[in-house]
């Protein structure tokens, strides 16, 4: 290694690079704090009685999600309520983007950057996964912050255990504690931090699987300082008892059990597999084409291989491939690979969805490409600053489309419009669309999109009954659609 690699890391960048960080986060969010409550927002968060207060929360223990709700009911027992849940949701976002920025640092810091470097590569890599639109549907969107909570709790588990490994076993060249005594405690409060973000949200199941992809790329440097064979790669069988303990709780639930039926029932096995291969390419499209950010998508169910499909599939199980064969000789872009794959398996995989993809399943997955971006742009051909320079430009780019992209959850006119227009096929889109045009009086624009809802689906029978009340009369404001 080189001189260059033992060079201290300059004191104003450790200063400069976290502040950095929430400012650009605060500045592309800043015209967020006065969106509306939308779609979901009514159901879990506005007329969610068990969330309405801590008693009530308190009360209807035990219950599914119970860190989520008990942030709702906190957020609906201080003043300021709708900025207090955007402020909320916001800061969390800093959060999770200031741990990606420490979980990028290190691996670059594995990879062999010098320090300094590795931190100004991971500053711009979290101000892209800070600043990407896709990350407006699990901030802006209220009740997106199962995702983002989540998603909080999973990277500071994962970071405690990578501190926990520096310490015990000196496995890392980044500074921290030293001493195995210090090591068992950051383990213990790693399995602390992933109980919580189950308690946020189920996807983060998969941390366990992480841990072990992080151990993977440390294999080759434990074999050549001679570590012990049982030393090389540490299981996280604290981490693997909670989530053992986790699922016989969930095996116990009867909300749990019902939602499994319905997953099972919402289509076979084959039919799944295609239309998971399909919404997994949509996601990653997304990742490019962020003009076409969708609340709503409303994806079809595939039932047939098509050339399309059999070519989607092939193209994903390439790149899959590619990362687990690329696990021992380059495991700095096989971890971006495969963490892509494994952040999207919770929601895109063998169990099927009622909606077939949502843009915040992306929040954490996205990891996985901006490491591979910062990875790459490390070793081009240029100056030193260009791919800082290249990065920045990026990192503006895609805040103004994020501040341009928070506009649509304004009001819910808005926000269905946008969506109507994205997917002129969503039937619920067009009867969502006519009752927040109803709410405001816009009778006329209500009835079209009540009428074009029943074209789409006429045997849907919220749209129909919403147009009968229209025309009655007696479509009442309420505060979420019937």
């Amino acid at each position: 290694m080189s001189a260059a690699h033992h060079a201290p890391e300059p004191a104003w960048i450790r200063l400069v690079s976290p502040a950095l960080i929430v400012a650009a986060v605060a500045a592309a969010y800043s015209d967020a704090w006065h969106a509306s409550f939308q779609f979901d927002d009514w159901r879990v968060i506005v007329d969610e009685p068990k969330v309405g207060s801590l008693g009530a929360w308190w009360s209807s223990l035990p219950a599914i999600r119970p860190l989520l709700k008990l942030s709702y009911a906190l957020n609906n027992s201080l003043p300021f309520r709708l900025a207090g849940f955007h402020l909320v949701n916001i800061a969390l976002h800093a959060g999770s983007s200031l741990l990606a920025c420490a979980l990028l640092r290190r691996l670059a810091l594995r990879g062999g950057a010098a320090p300094g470097r590795a931190r100004v590569m991971a500053s711009m890599g979290a101000l892209l996964f800070a600043l990407h639109p896709v990350q407006t549907e699990a901030v802006t969107y209220i009740s997106g912050r199962s995702t983002s909570l989540a998603a909080f709790f999973t990277l500071a588990s994962l970071l405690a255990w990578i501190e926990a490994r520096a310490g015990s076993a000196s496995s890392l060249p980044a500074p921290g504690m030293r001493g195995r005594r210090s090591g068992v405690w950051l383990a213990a409060v790693s399995a602390l931090l992933f109980a919580l973000a189950l308690l946020a949200k189920e996807t983060a199941a998969v941390l366990p699987l992480a841990i072990l992809l992080w151990e993977s790329g440390n294999l080759r440097r434990a074999a050549a300082r001679g570590a012990p064979p049982a030393e090389r790669l540490k299981i996280p069988w604290a981490h693997l008892a909670i989530l053992a303990g986790a699922l016989a709780l969930a095996a116990r639930s009867a909300i749990y059990r019902y939602l499994l039926a319905t997953s099972l029932h919402a289509r076979g096995f084959w039919s799944n597999i295609l239309t998971q291969a399909s919404a997994t390419t949509y996601l990653t499209r997304q990742l490019i084409r962020f003009d076409r950010l969708n609340a709503d998508p409303a994806l079809p169910v595939e039932a047939f291989l098509t050339a399309g499909l059999a070519l989607k599939i092939l193209l994903l199980g390439a790149l899959l491939t590619l990362g687990l064969v690329w696990m021992r000789r380059r495991p700095a872009p096989a971890f971006g690979i495969l963490w892509f794959f494994l952040f999207l398996a919770p929601t895109n995989s063998l169990l099927a969805r009622l909606d077939v993809a949502n843009d915040r399943q992306l929040y954490l997955a996205i990891l996985g490409p901006v490491w591979l971006v910062i990875w790459t742009a490390r070793r081009l051909p240029l100056e030193p600053l260009a791919p800082v320079a290249l990065l920045a430009c990026l990192a503006l780019l895609l805040g103004l489309a994020t501040y341009h992209r928070n506009l649509v959850y304004a009001d819910e006119i808005s926000f269905w419009r946008d969506v109507t227009r994205k997917s002129p096929h969503n039937g619920r889109a067009f009867n969502n669309l006519g009752y927040a045009y109803a709410v405001q009086a816009r009778h006329a624009d209500a009835e079209k999109a009540f009428v074009r809802a029943l074209e789409i689906d006429p045997g849907d029978v919220r749209a129909a009954v919403n147009l009968r009340l229209l025309r009655e009369g007696a479509l009442m404001s309420r505060s979420s659609p019937p």
